[in-house]
């Protein structure tokens, strides 16, 4: 016969089982509000400078932020920072590119390369790099300015990370501004119901991207037009010239490429396209 000892052990087992089920469950509750703390950092890194007049106070809660995620005053820990920085890897360069010279200058190559006839020459790969060095190469005043006002500041330890990030935008806030129509602004802020600013350093973020965006598209199709006009006076004219031949059937696109390729080479047309579009920017 069991003894009292014996017949307890299940239930001993039971209540044991239930204590680890429940510490499990407050760690999975422990681990889910500092992921929600994480994801709110990663959408305030990206729109800190989303209200200029707010810069000093969305830093200082930045930093508050980044001091309790962890719990308790405890920092975070490295496989949730692994987690934020990964999280943050595939946001930020799309945004990036998008407050850059990136977007005009890859559609201004596309359209060239159309307007060749070029289907993949040269190919996407030789287009986006081409368009990397060129934005880098027109950013390169910003990227020193940051580089000056945050960068340096942060690494000899002059500024936290917030004021840093604060700086950077406001150089990035400068040349968005001088890129951007106003009427292109006066639409977004119209529609954002915003109140009149008393000069451009405060227009938010939240309104500057989508203006600038829309206005370095009209710029690049702008552009792109006047690219296209030579061309296509050389494919009207081999097109009527096959029309008076009666050679119908064949394709005007075969005999217009070397014509077309021809012109390009004869008028230095690389380093006409890429000076005009560094020129475009005011660099």
């Amino acid at each position: 016969m069991a003894t009292p000892k014996e017949r307890a052990a299940p239930f001993d087992c039971l209540a044991g089982a239930q204590d680890r089920l429940r510490q499990a469950q407050g760690e999975r509750k422990i681990f889910r509000a500092r992921w929600l703390k994480a994801a709110a950092i990663a959408g305030g890194l990206a729109l800190l400078a989303a209200a200029p007049a707010a810069h000093a106070q969305a830093a200082d809660g930045l930093a508050r932020a980044v001091n309790e995620i962890g719990g308790d005053g405890r920092p975070l820990s490295l496989s949730l920072q692994i987690l934020v920085l990964m999280s943050l890897l595939t946001v930020l360069p799309s945004l990036l590119l998008m407050m850059t010279s990136f977007t005009r200058i890859i559609i201004v190559l596309s359209i060239l390369r159309h307007a060749l006839g070029l289907q993949q020459t040269p190919p996407n790969q030789v287009l986006v790099g081409l368009s990397l060095f060129l934005s880098l190469f027109v950013m390169q005043p910003v990227i020193s300015e940051v580089n000056r006002v945050a960068v340096t500041p942060y690494s000899q330890e002059q500024i936290d990370i917030g004021e840093a990030v604060v700086r950077s935008g406001t150089s990035v806030h400068g040349f968005m501004m001088a890129q951007t129509r106003k009427t292109d602004l006066m639409m977004f802020a119209k529609i954002a119901k915003a109140p009149d600013y008393a000069s451009p350093k405060d227009v938010p973020f939240s309104i500057l991207l989508p203006a600038f965006v829309t206005s370095e598209l009209k710029t690049a199709f702008q552009i792109g037009f006047l690219i296209f006009l030579p061309f296509l006076v050389i494919d009207l004219i081999v097109a009527s010239a096959l029309m008076s031949l009666g050679m119908m059937m064949l394709s005007p696109t075969v005999i217009s490429m070397p014509f077309k390729l021809l012109l390009f080479v004869l008028v230095d047309g690389w380093a006409l396209t890429m000076g005009s579009l560094a020129s475009s920017f005011g660099t």
